[in-house]
């Protein structure tokens, strides 16, 4: 299989997939359980996730680990499963995505912060490798390191792929408006900061995800692509900013709505497509649908 960024030489634009929790939920998820578990114990239901956005033409498909770190499982008494829930994870998503698509497995931060002395850099390699490895194991081609905000933690995670796997690295930061209507990490770390670190420490993609709908992104996007013209980015946006409806969080966008901003977010820069909180497959249909249209039409 061609490494991502070879492919995007040859298809200019690809497509990722959508959201996992929102659609883990639907199947009945319930709070307070472990959603990495769920790749052991109701694994029909992740590999039909997968599968459901393999099917509506996703090029890559992430996998059931964004919490799979032994940090993050011991809050469930599971950190000495660790290995085994991201393999099983990986191999789901493998299996769904077959041997012409993409596993883009993913990692995410451990909810650790070294300025605050909660963990050493060791402690953090160590999570991180255990994670990569169980990853590769189970038959991922790449990681997606998401949803960071630190430039630390996250270099930490790049070092431990890269060290001990042979995955294509990605590496999305969740950035947030500031008063001064630029944009900033919950660390402070803007977009063109994170993009000098995270290419020096040796990610082959960089990009967004969280925080902001596909309104937002263009911005961020053509903060990054002024930075550095060449790195791919990837872009993966909320359907909207969350609302509390009769007491549950929901994402408003419908499909249409969403898609309607995806070729500004293009035209800042953006290389890649996809979706995070509240994101389905009908909005992946119709992110694809505009784009092929507007291709056609060019």
């Amino acid at each position: 299989m061609k490494k991502i960024v070879e492919e995007l030489k040859e298809k200019g634009i690809m497509f990722s997939d959508g959201a996992w929790g929102t659609m883990m939920q639907e199947k009945g998820l319930q709070p307070g359980e472990c959603p990495d578990e769920w790749s052991l114990s109701h694994s029909d239901e992740i590999y039909s996730i997968a599968k459901s956005y393999i099917d509506v033409g996703s090029d890559m498909v992430e996998s059931n680990s964004f919490g799979a770190s032994s940090f993050k499982l011991a809050h469930y008494g599971l950190e000495d499963k660790a290995f085994e829930i991201n393999k099983a994870a990986a191999e789901l998503s493998r299996r769904a995505a077959g041997e012409e698509k993409h596993v883009i497995a993913s990692i995410g931060p451990t909810g650790k912060l070294l300025l605050m002395g909660d963990v050493t850099e060791e402690e953090l390699y160590d999570s991180f490798k255990e994670q990569a490895l169980g990853l590769e194991a189970g038959g991922a081609d790449a990681c997606c390191i998401e949803t960071f905000s630190a430039l630390d933690e996250a270099t930490i995670a790049i070092k431990a792929v890269k060290e001990n796997t042979d995955l294509e690295i990605i590496c999305t930061f969740t950035f947030e408006v500031t008063v001064n209507g630029d944009y900033r990490t919950m660390m402070g770390v803007s977009p063109e900061q994170m993009v000098e670190d995270i290419v020096a420490a040796g990610a082959d993609i960089v990009g967004t995800n969280c925080g902001n709908g596909m309104e937002k992104m263009a911005a961020i996007v053509k903060a990054m692509r002024a930075y550095n013209a060449e790195i791919p980015i990837l872009v993966h946006g909320n359907a909207g900013m969350p609302q509390n409806i009769a007491g549950q969080v929901v994402f408003p966008e419908t499909p249409e709505e969403m898609a309607k901003n995806v070729l500004d977010v293009i035209s800042a820069g953006a290389d890649i497509i996809g979706g995070c909180c509240g994101t389905t497959p009908e909005h992946i249909v119709a992110i694809r649908k505009i784009v092929t249209a507007e291709r056609n039409s060019a």
